[in-house]
């Protein structure tokens, strides 16, 4: 395969090459929200009130797209290269799949993982009259359910939640800020999902009372189609650049406890040769000087 590369003409395009270089730290993932050709109106309020979460990073395209994810995937493939998304989802509805969500995501440009999900059940931002949290909040995520744990396909799919809405990378984390709940429960064959807005109450302490208000959007879902990645492709996207891995301390262990246990080689000392204080007390006799010298005097050998 032959790849020519083509130098950018003008700063601002050389500004938009380096921006898609690749980096030891990639920049905080974007989802395009794509309306298939039939789409109804629930899905387009889902679309909606998805993109409303997810911005600022995320595009949400207006036309209808007459494409099917699950048999062509070139589209798709496309629209992420043009504007630089790795995260999909695309609704579409028809008679045999009524409500249809497709969550996926890319990797080099090219689909990796894709799951199908059907709305059963849907309650808007609109519908539900509480204050909201302002935009690009990064939401807490909550999982529960032992399928998201046991089974191999509910396993991607709370990857795949977890890249979709996790929001950009943070150093540190303030109190305050933690007003936003995203809650995922797995049972009896269906994905519920559940929006709250965190309030901190008084308490009569340091620790604040915390009570969730549900704020918008909830979902009933059911799974339907997947498509996932085989493992070697899907342990590829997964590595690492080497200069990101921790560098392992030679002869430093940790406990259950987490205490920090370090060995130290030393040298054989020769502890004649110590260097001790000098003190009165400390100094050597002249008989141990010549017991140490052979036996021979100092005056006798000058005699000598």
């Amino acid at each position: 395969l032959t790849y020519c590369y083509r130098k950018p003409k003008t700063k601002r395009a050389k500004r938009f090459l380096e921006k898609r270089e690749p980096k030891l730290k990639e920049n905080t993932k974007n989802a395009m929200l794509i309306k298939g050709g039939n789409a109804n109106l629930t899905v387009t309020e889902v679309l909606k009130d998805i993109y409303a979460v997810k911005k600022p990073f995320a595009i949400l395209y207006k036309k209808k797209n007459i494409t099917r994810p699950f048999e062509d995937q070139t589209s798709l493939e496309f629209f992420s290269k043009k504007s630089d998304c790795s995260l999909f989802l695309f609704g579409s509805h028809n008679k045999k799949r009524p409500n249809n969500l497709i969550i996926g995501r890319m990797f080099d440009y090219h689909v990796l993982d894709m799951i199908e999900l059907g709305i059963e059940k849907f309650v808007s931002l609109k519908d539900v009259k509480n204050s909201k949290c302002p935009e690009g909040t990064k939401p807490m995520l909550i999982f529960a359910g032992d399928m998201f744990d046991v089974n191999e396909e509910y396993r991607r799919l709370k990857s795949l939640f977890i890249d979709f809405f996790r929001g950009p990378s943070v150093p540190s984390i303030r109190l305050a800020g933690l007003e936003y709940v995203l809650h995922f429960t797995a049972v009896d064959g269906k994905i519920y999902m559940r929006s709250y807005k965190v309030l901190l109450k008084k308490s009569g302490c340091k620790i604040p009372r915390i009570e969730l208000e549900e704020m918008g959007p909830s979902l009933d879902l059911v799974m339907r189609r997947t498509h996932l990645a085989s493992d070697d492709l899907y342990k590829l996207s997964l590595k690492q650049p080497k200069a990101l891995k921790p560098k392992k301390k030679k002869n430093i262990s940790h406990d259950v406890f987490g205490t920090t246990y370090g060995r130290i080689h030393m040298q054989k000392q020769d502890l004649g040769k110590l260097q001790t204080r000098k003190m009165k007390g400390l100094k050597k006799r002249p008989a141990e000087k010549s017991a140490e010298d052979g036996g021979v005097s100092p005056k006798k050998s000058k005699l000598a």
